[in-house]
């Protein structure tokens, strides 16, 4: 799409919601920019979407004939035509026929008592009787599904079957509202998924072919987060893998990540400020005002900044600021809880993550992780990104065409390294 001055390649990644919602994410990969939190707002065949990490907005009308969007993109008061087209969201598994894995898999559902709903998901074992050890994976921000789902690309679905083939289990499982998992990701908060991690672990823990000493929990970026807050709690995993966790307060990531995603659109330093300082408002109010003052003054800056902007269209924007979850993730502090770890834990990232970048997000939670847990080990990857793809020079080539893949030294360090966790002398995994 022509975008201040240049072309760039966007993908916008829709997923219906069992509410009768969507989920939807921006990746521009020339940016290095991947599943941008979208908000969507869909009356008739007119179209909303919001990009609030990026002060942008799409507006458009569906042709359902041609299967194509049509419509203005706006970003940093930059109008700019834009035409999407459709097209399918592939299956995990890609095209053609699927050959059966080398382990079992299960389709599982799990109730969490403290919320009071259910959660569905897929079990992975390894061939044999066991004992074995397993993990349970929690996605990063928004409602995804249980493979971590962007464009053709399933980094839950990825690191599953990867770990799964060298004898550890996996559960990995659709987030609140996505597929048959009830409940709502917008309307619980940070800490409250907690609880549905808890949970998946006291699943594993009722399974025979298990070993009940040796579960752990790998996260992504928040998920990295939940499963450092379930580490703290009473019956906590034996172990954690935080990849690309977040280590600043969630005003300061989305902050920072709005104003990465400006600089790489090479917008003027002076209006990049400019519009941190504007959001950074509109955080403090969404964050110490009540829901109701919020949503007036929220919707009233949303039209000042956008005077095309409807007013039933900025309130429907507005709310999506004052869901429950993005007013708690504003105030929620990664490291308040970190005193309370004692698992061995493992903190993976990558030097080309500019969604969490490591010198900021990963630095702040080895300081204060070293300082009260000495089973904490650190690495940085080069070249790897926020969703542990290495360099577009290393993707797969299928039928002419690069296809993304976890980076296989990311696989290899998290394996190695709860490998070394059962050695002799490291009680950790006694069965």
């Amino acid at each position: 799409m022509p975008l201040l001055g240049g072309e760039l390649d966007v993908t916008i990644s829709i997923v219906p919601l069992a509410n009768g919602r969507y989920f939807a994410a921006l990746d521009v990969p020339a940016q290095k920019v991947s599943r941008l939190p979208t908000e969507i707002t869909v009356r008739g065949d007119s179209v909303l979407m919001r990009m609030p990490a990026a002060g942008s907005h799409y507006a458009a009308l569906l042709d359902t004939v041609r299967r194509q969007l049509r419509g203005v993109w706006t970003q940093a008061g930059v109008q700019s035509k834009v035409l999407l087209r459709y097209s399918p969201m592939p299956t995990a598994t890609g095209t053609g026929t699927r050959l059966a894995p080398p382990y079992r898999e299960e389709e599982i559902v799990f109730n969490n008592p403290m919320s009071r709903l259910n959660l569905s998901g897929m079990l992975t074992v390894p061939a044999g009787s066991g004992p074995f050890p397993a993990v349970v994976l929690v996605s990063d921000l928004g409602a995804q599904d249980r493979d971590g789902t962007v464009g053709d690309y399933h980094l839950m679905g990825s690191l599953a079957d990867y770990l799964t083939r060298r004898g550890i289990a996996v559960l990995r499982y659709d987030d609140r509202g996505v597929g048959q998992s009830e409940g709502s990701t917008a309307a619980t908060t940070t800490q409250a998924l907690v609880s549905d991690v808890q949970s998946a672990i006291n699943f594993l823990r009722a399974r025979m072919e298990i070993s009940i000493s040796r579960i752990g929990v790998i996260g992504h970026g928040e998920g990295a987060n939940v499963a450092l807050l379930a580490a703290g709690q009473p019956l906590p995993p034996a172990f954690v893998v935080a990849l690309a966790g977040y280590g600043l307060t969630g005003q300061q990531t989305l902050l920072e990540q709005q104003v990465a995603l400006h600089k790489a659109s090479k917008l003027s330093p002076a209006l990049v400020q400019a519009v941190y300082e504007r959001k950074r408002t509109m955080y403090d109010i969404i964050r110490l005002t009540s829901p109701a003052q919020a949503l007036s003054i929220v919707s009233n800056m949303l039209r000042q900044d956008q005077p095309a902007l409807a007013a039933p269209a900025a309130q429907a924007a507005a709310r999506q600021l004052l869901t429950p979850w993005h007013r708690y993730f504003l105030s929620f502090d990664p490291l308040e809880q970190l005193d309370q770890v004692r698992c061995p834990v493992l903190l993976l990232s990558g030097t080309s993550d500019l969604e969490a970048p490591a010198d900021l997000h990963q630095m702040a939670l080895e300081k204060e992780l070293k300082s009260v847990n000495r089973q904490t080990v650190s690495r940085r990857l080069p070249g790897v990104n926020h969703l542990f793809q290495p360099a577009k020079s290393d993707w797969t080539l299928m039928n002419g065409e690069m296809k993304p893949l976890f980076s296989p030294i990311a696989q290899e360090t998290i394996r190695q390294w709860m490998v070394d966790l059962e050695k002799p002398g490291k009680a950790l995994f006694a069965k």
